[in-house]
């Protein structure tokens, strides 16, 4: 039976709603979805492509909790309350993803408060995947 273990990032959110930053089961890291928040200053940016690259900060921190790293990320879903704003991210995501390229869905939903632009939940799989990028044509 594979152990599970709990993360979290220290955010009011995670003891107020009831649960974790991440989940840890076996070589399987589970990241909650991570807004653009930085939790040490309780700070949030405006634009979009800023809360992107801080949602980031955020994966990454919990993954390296986890003993992972961005580059075990196999899949990952993108939420914005307003789908148009999704284009301005990309470039931010390009610089964390480009490598990796995850399995990903975006979904247009409403956030938990309106400051809020974009939330990012990923899974992972620690001790790296074996790579085949064979394309089928």
């Amino acid at each position: 039976m594979a152990t599970r273990k709990l993360i979290s990032s220290g955010s009011a959110f995670e003891a107020q709603i009831g649960y974790s930053r991440a989940v840890v089961v076996g070589d399987m890291v589970f990241v909650s979805g991570c807004t653009g928040y930085d939790y040490k200053t309780g700070a949030i940016a405006d634009d979009v492509a800023a809360q992107a690259e801080q949602c980031m900060r955020n994966i990454a921190a919990a993954l390296a909790e986890a003993g992972a790293a961005v580059a075990d990320v196999v899949r990952v879903r993108y939420i914005l309350p307003d789908r148009r704003d999704f284009e301005r991210t990309w470039p931010v995501l390009q610089k964390w993803f480009g490598e990796v390229r995850p399995a990903a869905t975006m979904i247009q939903a409403g956030l938990m408060e309106e400051v809020m632009k974009i939330e990012i939940e990923v899974t992972a799989k620690k001790g790296g995947v074996a790579d085949d990028r064979t394309t089928l044509l």
